[in-house]
């Protein structure tokens, strides 16, 4: 059984968090972020850290997810949360301005993606997109959006990949 959530979070210098009944605001230099708790979960913040405690089973394995959400808001706030895309296929190509990025994938129209508020995209070069924000669970739908507009397929590896993400090729079809 999971142990997560007897972990305590340790909170960096500049992280402020703030029990409102049931709950949790953490602040940082980054930004602001909320959650609400599950009913039998209770927080205590005590010199620089937070801990969680659960008064049944049922709440058990909701005080190890809280705990782990509560580390990730810290983590954002604090430094912020990135992912990495990639675009493979010849013309393939990104290009990121303001709260919009146009991407030009083999189809008959670019897409035209619109960022949610919070989230900012980065172009390094016109095959690389990548995503940042304070809100971990943001930052991964925009990316898994944006990947799903045009996935990569196994025989040529062409299509939107995450940086860290490992297509497997197949062999293609024999005369």
């Amino acid at each position: 059984m999971s142990r997560v959530a007897n972990n305590p979070v340790t909170l960096p210098k500049g992280v402020e968090v703030t029990i409102d009944g049931r709950e949790v605001q953490v602040k940082g230099a980054k930004g602001a972020l909320s959650l609400p708790l599950y009913e039998g979960v209770e927080i205590k913040q005590e010199d620089g850290t937070v801990t969680f405690a659960y008064d049944s089973d049922a709440a058990k394995t909701m005080a190890g997810t809280t705990r782990a959400l509560v580390n990730n808001m810290v983590k954002g706030v604090s430094e912020g949360w990135e992912k990495k895309l990639v675009l493979n296929g010849v013309g393939y190509r990104a290009k990121a301005s303001g709260k919009t990025v146009n991407l030009t994938i083999g189809l008959s129209h670019p897409v035209d993606y619109e960022l949610p508020e919070g989230l900012s995209a980065e172009t390094p070069s016109q095959t690389e997109i990548v995503i940042k924000g304070i809100d971990k669970q943001a930052v991964g739908e925009a990316a898994a959006k944006i990947r799903s507009f045009r996935p990569p397929e196994p025989y040529k590896g062409k299509g939107i990949r995450y940086a860290d993400e490992y297509v497997r090729r197949k062999e293609a079809k024999k005369k």
